[in-house]
C-alpha cells in the first residue's frame, strides 16, 4: 500500500481523510493550523509542519486546499511539495483549481520525473463522508489507472478526461449545472412561500418529480431547518463560478445564466459578507 500525503484537512479534506485511514492506509497530514487537524491525529494521521517534508515522506501526494493561489503556494514555496519530491512518486491536486495551474504543475512534475494529475471532486461535504465522491481527472494516465484503487475508497466514481487541465474543465462543467440547481432550489422556495404553501411538502413533490436533483436533495432540508453550515463555502463556489466564466470567455462563450449566478453570489459573499456559509446560505438574499 502506498503512503498518503495530505495537504488541506478542510470540511472535504477531512472526509477524505478518514476513509483513507478507515481503509488501513497511512496518511501524513499538513494544515496550516495544527489544531484544526487535531480529530485527524487522534484517528491515527500525522502531522507535519510544511508540505516539503510531508513529501519526502509519502508515495503520493494530495492536495486540496481553498484558491489558486494557496494551491500555488504549497506547490511551489521554498518549503512545498516540490522542494521535498523524487522521482517515481505521484501528486493529485484535488482542489478546484484553474486548467492553466494545473498544466504548470504538470510540466514541473515531468521534469522531475513525477506523476501529476488534477483530480477536483463534486459531492460535497456528504460525498466526502461517506466516500461517495465523483472524481473528475486530468493528466497522467498511467497515475490515474494507479490510483484508482484510492479512488474506489473515497469516490463512487472516477472519469479520465484527458491530459492536464482536463479535470479541471469538467469540474467547471459540473460547476455550471450546479450553478442553476442553486439558483432553481432558492427560487423554488421563495416562490412556494409567497403562495403559502406547506415547504416541506413542496420539497417532498419536487424531489419526485422531474424537478428532483442532488442540490435539492441535499440543501433543500438544509434550508428548511435553517442550517447554513458548510457543505461547500460561498466563497469556494464563487471563486470556482469566475475560474469557469473566464475559461469561457477564453473560448469566445457566452454564459448568461451562469453570469446570473456569479453575480447572487457575489452579493451574498462580497457584499453581504457570508462566504463562510454554505452554497445553500444563497436563500438568505431574500
Amino acid at each position: 500500500m502506498q503512503k498518503i500525503g495530505f495537504i488541506g484537512t478542510g470540511v472535504m479534506g477531512s472526509g477524505i481523510i478518514n476513509n483513507l485511514l478507515k481503509a488501513n492506509y497511512d496518511v501524513d497530514i499538513y494544515t496550516r493550523t495544527k489544531s484544526k487537524a487535531e480529530p485527524l491525529i487522534n484517528e491515527g494521521a500525522k502531522w507535519f509542519s510544511d508540505p516539503k517534508t510531508v513529501a519526502q515522506n509519502t508515495d503520493v501526494i494530495f492536495t486540496m486546499v481553498g484558491f489558486p493561489q494557496d494551491v500555488e503556494d504549497v506547490y511551489f514555496k521554498d518549503n512545498g511539495i516540490f522542494a521535498g519530491l523524487s522521482a517515481g512518486k505521484i501528486i493529485v491536486d484535488m482542489t478546484t483549481s484553474t486548467p492553466t495551474l494545473a498544466k504548470k504543475i504538470g510540466q514541473k512534475a515531468e521534469e522531475i520525473g513525477v506523476e501529476s494529475i488534477d483530480a477536483p471532486v463534486s459531492g460535497g461535504d456528504v460525498g466526502a463522508r461517506d466516500g461517495k465522491l465523483t472524481i473528475m481527472v486530468g493528466g497522467n494516465k498511467k497515475a490515474f489507472e494507479t490510483l484508482k484503487p484510492i479512488f474506489e475508497i473515497i469516490g463512487k466514481t472516477s472519469h479520465y478526461f484527458g491530459s492536464y487541465g482536463a479535470g479541471q474543465h469538467a469540474k467547471m462543467a459540473n460547476q455550471i449545472m450546479i450553478a442553476g440547481t442553486m439558483t432553481g432550489l432558492t427560487e423554488m422556495f421563495v416562490y412556494a412561500k409567497a403562495a403559502g404553501l406547506d415547504l416541506q411538502a413542496v420539497l417532498e413533490t419536487v424531489e419526485g418529480g422531474g424537478g428532483d436533483n442532488w442540490s435539492l436533495e441535499n440543501y433543500g432540508p438544509r434550508i428548511l431547518k435553517g442550517d447554513f453550515k458548510p457543505g461547500f463555502y460561498s466563497k469556494h463556489f464563487l471563486k470556482d463560478l469566475r475560474i469557469a466564466l473566464d475559461e469561457s470567455e477564453k473560448m469566445n462563450l457566452d454564459l448568461p445564466a451562469t453570469k446570473q449566478a456569479k453575480k447572487l453570489y457575489e452579493t451574498l459573499v462580497d457584499e453581504k459578507g457570508l462566504g463562510n456559509d454554505g452554497t445553500q446560505a444563497l436563500i438568505k438574499l431574500w
